[in-house]
């Protein structure tokens, strides 16, 4: 069980099934019951709004979502064989613990079972055009584990894209129940769900930034190998020291777009303590390993606090729950 455990990367899933939920509960939920407030002022007469999706249909959503996730993670494993054999001989498991075809049939089963729940939720909540998105996404993780992560930049694009849409499926299924339901109060106060949208973008944003961070983080780790089979990853065809500048740069530009926010949008004590303490100090930590980094086991020292602070990221939604049940009257 632990080698089936350990290629579908257990651990990357429950932290998809944490961040859908606190999204859910943590963001979503809150923000909808104080939106009338933030849209019509302070003196509200429209009771606050609330979710309509059931929650054993989110709970669809969540088991596709993992499933698919699952899926990709073992097909890249399947086509990922010979270069890991390179970077990183102790953690095989394809070939080794579980058989080739046993792992070609593993990821058959997740992805019709995934899809195929994805298609009924669909079809549950009366938009069944929705079911595209997981045919899609199913199709993007073949293509990346088998063409596009050879790619120069392409790949590493695509991972961060799908990364950052963990926390939108959320809304996207969520919006248009929304929409069916309170049609009549959005026409009448020329509303619209904008503040529900740019909080889900604002972590999005982050999430994308990070995995796009950690990919290419990965891909100098794993130079040596990716090298040796021709790959066009962005330290084989920039080289290293030009990877670890645009590692850099993005890493200043996420500090930046937390500062940006804050001095926005939040502004209270509680945010600025949490996001200087477990995100800014931890990004520019993470930029001076990166600068002094030259070693395999550096960078893998790196990608590492790299997913430490995307948890951190995402944890930071407990305090946006707090701050909007709490703080805001």
């Amino acid at each position: 069980m632990k080698p089936y455990l350990r290629l579908i990367r257990f651990p990357n899933l429950l932290i998809i099934i944490v961040t859908m939920l606190l999204v859910r509960y943590g963001l979503v939920q809150p923000l909808l019951q104080h939106l009338p407030g933030v849209l019509l002022g302070e003196k509200v007469v429209v009771p606050g709004l609330s979710l309509k999706m059931a929650d054993w249909q989110f709970a669809l959503l969540i088991f596709s979502t993992v499933l698919i996730t699952a899926a990709g993670y073992v097909i890249n494993d399947y086509f990922d064989t010979r270069t890991d054999l390179i970077n990183r001989p102790e953690r095989v498991i394809v070939g080794k613990n579980i058989s080739r075809r046993a792992t070609m049939a593993l990821h058959l089963v997740l992805n019709i079972l995934g899809v195929g729940a994805g298609i009924g939720l669909s079809f549950a909540i009366g938009f069944p055009f929705l079911g595209f998105i997981f045919f899609i996404v199913s199709g993007l993780l073949w293509f990346y584990s088998t063409t596009y992560k050879r790619q120069f930049l392409i790949g590493n694009l695509l991972v961060a894209f799908l990364t950052a849409l963990v926390p939108f499926m959320v809304v996207l299924f969520e919006v248009p129940l929304l929409n069916k339901a309170y049609s009549t109060f959005l026409a009448s106060n020329h509303a619209t769900w904008r503040p529900l949208i740019v909080w889900i973008g604002a972590f999005s944003v982050f999430a994308f930034l990070l995995t796009l961070i950690r990919e290419i983080i990965k891909d100098m780790e794993d130079f040596e190998g990716d090298w040796s089979f021709g790959r066009s990853s962005l330290p084989v065809v920039l080289g290293m020291d030009t990877s670890r500048y645009v590692v850099v740069s993005l890493l200043g530009i996420t500090i930046f777009l937390i500062i940006y926010v804050w001095c926005v949008s939040l502004k209270d004590t509680y945010t600025l303590i949490y996001g200087t303490l477990l995100l800014i100090i931890p990004l520019l930590w993470l930029i001076i390993k990166m600068i002094k980094a030259r070693k395999p086991s550096d960078y893998h020292s790196a990608s590492s606090l790299t997913k430490w602070i995307m948890l951190a990221g995402v944890l930071f939604i407990v305090l946006v729950r707090f701050l909007l049940t709490t703080l805001v009257k």
